[in-house]
């Protein structure tokens, strides 16, 4: 009866023994998937992560690349090496170490996009300083020209002589599309479908013999249908009708002045690809006339 009592209780023993093993494996067990579930979790986040700062990259790139006029080949071949970079890390298995390499290669292509934005910056203060000098000369060249004309003219009668040379004259007139950013920066773009609004520039010529003072001129844009554009009005010269897309007006003081003005864009529509055309009329005199495209 004694051995009967002393096997039972080993027997108690022994099963408290195995429920406390029992509880101890399935306490780690599920603390351990507790925390495989958790590095999972992270570890998608960090990818997640990563996926969103290329793909900013490559925004960014792209914003860069659409607004050269030349397309810059080194930036066109980047923004190809994030796509691949963005594709493969689509399919990558979410380990550390996986994720660790896509970081690195994140940060060499974060360096080498400074270097690139840096050089293309660079680049287009380059063209922009040419093309200001280029007008600069026409300007000078203008200037000349509009002297040797006054010599030509000084044996006409003296009244014809000075309503003529103290005509206004304009130089240098360019069209172009421009992007227009929330801060006013605007940046030149050949893109119709891109551009905000288009920037039509002229450089009133200086000239001594014109009273200084308030002065307006009719700026006429005709878009490729034939279509004037901007405000579309008209006014009448002698039975002669001008339809006019805007007058500049501004103070003329006797030197050359640079004026630029703008057209919006129509509220239902982009502005359209192809060839525009835009004069400049002094009353109803034509004094400047000039083409520019967009793609």
């Amino acid at each position: 009866m004694e051995g009967s009592q002393k096997s039972n209780s080993g027997l108690k023993v022994g099963l408290v023994i195995l429920l406390v093993l029992f509880l101890v494996t399935a306490f780690y067990t599920s603390k351990l998937y507790s925390e495989k579930q958790e590095n999972e979790k992270l570890l998608m986040s960090e990818k997640q992560q990563v996926m969103n700062d290329l793909n900013n990259m490559a925004k960014d790139y792209d914003e860069a690349i659409a607004e050269s006029e030349l397309k810059n080949q080194d930036l066109v071949a980047a923004r190809d090496r994030i796509q691949g970079l963005m594709d493969s890390l689509k399919v990558s298995q979410n380990s550390v170490g996986s994720l660790w390499n896509y970081k690195k290669k994140y940060l060499a292509l974060q360096e080498e996009m400074d270097v690139l934005l840096v050089e293309n910056d660079r680049l287009k203060g380059e063209n922009q300083y040419l093309a200001s000098s280029l007008d600069s000369t026409q300007t000078q060249l203008a200037e000349r020209t509009m002297f040797t004309d006054s010599l030509l003219v000084q044996n006409t009668q003296l009244s014809t002589v000075v309503k003529d040379a103290a005509a206004l004259q304009t130089v240098g007139l360019v069209g172009m599309g421009v992007i227009e950013r929330n801060n006013g920066k605007q940046i030149p773009t050949e893109r119709a479908r891109r551009s905000d609004k288009l920037k039509i520039c002229f450089t009133v010529a200086k000239n001594t013999l014109t009273e200084s003072g308030d002065k307006e001129l009719y700026v006429q844009v005709i878009d490729p249908s034939n279509n004037v554009l901007g405000s579309n009005a008209q006014v009448e010269f002698d039975e002669q009708v001008l339809n006019y897309s805007l007058i500049s007006r501004f103070n003329y003081e006797n030197r050359n002045l640079n004026i630029c003005e703008y057209i919006d864009e129509l509220e239902d529509s982009k502005f359209e690809e192809g060839r525009y055309t835009v004069n400049v009329f002094n009353d109803k005199a034509l004094i400047s006339s000039s083409e520019f495209e967009l793609r």
